[in-house]
This record gives structure tokens, sequence and C-alpha cells, in this order.
């Protein structure tokens, strides 16, 4: 007898109560019976309970388009001794998963989009005092945030990117919007599927906070960055611009790199100040620690006082890893930070021909990563070139933070952008042109044995 696939996030739920009994015994949710299979959230802190859960909202972000970036270079010896999804994914293999894998790209985001219509659907059955209206505003707000942020990383790694002329047609996911489980949801059109994160986003804004009170917590600067990232991923560079801009208004903290210690490790004990919103991927491999990074990538870096190359970089027995912006738990993050959204904001201006303003936006974010009283403004002839020179900064500034694969495959469907991406691994050469299916990796199989929906062409 086949189990549906989701069962796996209510195991999941019940687990953490479980766990969660064993530490907090003061709370009446939490304080359930051994015997009880499902503990059922009666109140507002029941609810926080859950959507604070940063083991499902914060550390498992889908990592397998980072996996097939050009950012990161596997050794051979290593590339043959990874897990078999890691492994194919890195040569844009056709067949990525093993027989019965367990994908996890896949199973964590809708095990946030479980826990958070759970949340969805309980609240409006809950009494709400007036001296809870706020705690519940946030509830209902860090779950719509949570749902768009697993919604769209799903289309990231499992759908074809968005394009204006065919994503009313292309398949995009299944939307599960309801806590039943043996649902067969169909894949809805990408474009249904960016609406409804769009939505999601839209109905989380008013109840939110400016500012989280964690960084693992949404707000309002959170939903911004998001909304920004979004549009630009749909080139919609008006409504990016748009809330970049608000963004920053809420958020423009800059770290200055010259504060910074080129020798600790990590930079950040806990978190940059340049985030407002910090999760971390899933730890394959290839953007483990001390990954190594291409060498093309790395000569990007071409200026001595560029003091990126000392606090994102190290040579080591002949081999350049990365050793920065992993989170605590050492994996790659995947954050909404300041840094990003400069880049966003000036890609926007040049794109609307806001020449001036995309290079003073550049220059704001570059004069802080170059040693004190060395940088020389960048200038650009026209819109153009301007643009030429952010998207070059934006690769240099964002490694291993989950947006390259974003990046590629929206920039692919500008010729003037496009690149084939190719692997040497003990001979032999693997390649993925611009534009190619596999920018969008298998549906797993065990998914499609339960809610029988179209497999990717790849």
């Amino acid at each position: 007898m086949k189990t549906n696939h989701y069962l796996g996030a209510l195991l999941i739920f019940v687990f953490t109560v479980v766990l969660a009994v064993g530490c907090k015994k003061e709370n009446g949710f939490l304080d359930t019976k051994p015997n009880q299979a499902l503990a059922v959230p009666t109140s507002v802190s029941d609810l926080q309970l859950l959507i604070n859960n940063e083991a499902i909202f914060n550390r498992f972000y889908p990592a397998l388009g980072e996996a097939s970036t050009d950012d990161i270079n596997l050794d051979a010896s290593i590339w043959l001794s990874d897990l078999a999804t890691d492994k194919n994914a890195y040569i844009w293999a056709k067949d990525v998963y093993a027989a019965g894998a367990n994908v996890q790209d896949w199973s964590f985001p809708y095990q946030m989009v479980y826990y958070a219509n759970t949340v969805l659907s309980t609240l409006p059955n809950i009494a709400v005092s007036t001296n809870e209206q706020s705690a519940a505003n946030t509830v209902k707000g860090s779950a719509y945030f949570f749902r768009a942020v697993a919604f769209f990383n799903l289309l990231q790694v499992f759908s074809m990117p968005y394009d204006t002329v065919t994503s009313a047609q292309d398949l995009g996911i299944p939307l599960r919007l309801t806590t039943d489980l043996n649902a067969k949801v169909p894949r809805s059109t990408v474009d249904q599927c960016y609406t409804q994160i769009v939505a999601d986003l839209i109905a989380a804004e008013p109840l939110l906070q400016d500012q989280p009170t964690s960084i693992t917590k949404p707000s309002k600067a959170a939903v911004y960055g998001l909304l920004s990232r979004i549009y630009l991923s749909m080139d919609n560079y008006t409504q990016s611009l748009n809330y970049a801009s608000k963004f920053l208004t809420l958020h423009s903290q800059l770290q200055d790199f010259n504060k910074l210690s080129q020798t600790a490790f990590p930079v950040y004990p806990n978190y940059s100040p340049e985030e407002v919103f910090h999760a971390g991927l899933l730890g394959y491999k290839s953007i483990g620690f001390n990954v190594a990074v291409d060498s093309n990538l790395y000569k990007l870096y071409n200026d001595p006082n560029d003091l990126r190359l000392a606090i994102y970089f190290r040579k080591l027995s002949g081999r350049i890893e990365f050793r920065s912006q992993f989170d605590r738990k050492s994996n790659a993050s995947s954050t909404i930070s300041t840094d990003e959204i400069y880049l966003t904001k000036a890609e926007c201006e040049a794109r609307l021909n806001n020449t001036s303003t995309a290079l003073a936006d550049l220059n704001t974010l570059l004069v802080t990563r170059w040693k004190t009283g060395t940088y020389r403004p960048l200038t650009a002839n026209s819109a153009a070139d301007a643009l030429k020179l952010i998207l070059t900064e934006r690769r240099k500034e964002l490694v291993l933070t989950s947006l390259r694969w974003l990046d590629l495959r929206r920039l692919n469907k500008d010729p003037r952008f496009a690149i084939t991406l190719y692997r040497n691994l003990s001979g032999v050469t693997y390649s993925l042109p611009p534009n190619d299916p596999r920018y969008a990796l298998p549906i797993p199989n065990n998914e499609i044995q339960v809610n029988p929906i179209p497999q990717n062409s790849r």
C-alpha cells in the first residue's frame, strides 16, 4: 500500500510536538500524553510555538539549484564519493534521484507549507482576546510569508523560469492550500503559482512588524525584499524597484568590510547586520564547508583592494575555497539582505534607463567592500554598460546565497547574458546550454506515484 508523500509532514509535526514536550512542560498544548496521536493547537500561543519552529521554517531550504551553478568546482574524487542526488545534479544528469529516494528539496518545503496551512486553518477557530491580537496577526502574517517562501523556492527548482509569453501554459508546482494530506493537487501554471505567492505576501505585509524580532522571523522588510526578488525573476523591473525601495526605507545598513577580521571563521559568529531574514540551505557536499569555487569566478575579483578576496575565499593546497556566509549549522545560507537589495535596485534602475541612480546604488554598496580610501566609483556611458557592471558585481557579491541559480535561469532568456555551463570530470565534459529543460529538476517519482502529475521533460 502506497503512503501519501505528505504524511511525512504530519510525522514531523508529531515528532516536533514530542520534542517540545520535554522542553516546555508548563505549556498546556505541549503537555501532551504519550499515547496522544496528535496535539491540536487551541490557542494563539500554541500556534506561536508552531510558527517559531526553526527546524521547519529556517533550516532546510532547497539547494539542488545552487549545487548546479557555475560557482562551484568539485574534484573528481569528491564528486565520485558524493550521494547520488547531489552527484547527478552537479552534472545536470537526466535522471537525478536514486530509486525510492526522499527528495528533500521537495519534501522540506512542503512540510513548511503544511505547517503554514495548519496555522492559517486553525487560527479562525480560536478565540483571540484583545491582548492577543498583535500576536495573532504576527502568527498569521508569518504563515503567509513562509508559505510564499516555500512555494517560490519550489518553483525555482522544479519549474522552468517565468516567461511573460508562456507562463499561463507552463507547468508550475502543486499549490497545496489546505491541510488535507490525501488531496490530489494538480500542477498549477507558473502564472497561477506566482499569483498565489504574491497574494500571500501582500496578505502578510500589514500583519507583520517593520523589523524582525529575530533574524529567523518574518517582517515587513523581509516581505518587501522577497517581493523585490520575485518581481525581478518575472522581469517586472518597475515592481521589483518599488519593493526594493520600500525595503531600503526600513533597512539600509551595510557592513564595512574594513571592520571584519580576515582570519575569523566564520566571519559572522551569528548573523550579518545586513540580513533581515536568515535560513540555511540543505547540506549537500557540493556546497558544504570549504567548497572549492570555480576559477573563472575567482578571477572576477581583479582588484587587490577588494576585501571580498580575503573575506570570501582562502587558498589551501592549490584550491580556492569559499569560507564565508555559512550559517550556524555549517550550511550555506539563504538570506534576504541589504547587499542583494542594493544590487536589485541598481539593476532595475539600469533596465529602466536611470543610469546615474543605478550607478549610485552600486557604488554605495561597493565602497563598503574596498579598503578604505582606495575605491574609485564605477562609471558607465549608458544604461546598457551600467547593467553589465551591475550583473558582474551581483555574481561576485552573492556567492553561495541561493541566488545564482535564479539569476542563471532569468538571464539566459536574454542573448546578451546567456551562457553555457560546463563541468570537466575525469576527462568527460558535461554541459548545460541556456534555457535547457534541465533548468527544471525532475518531480520526485514518489510524489508522482501518490499524486499523479506530469513529469518535467529532461
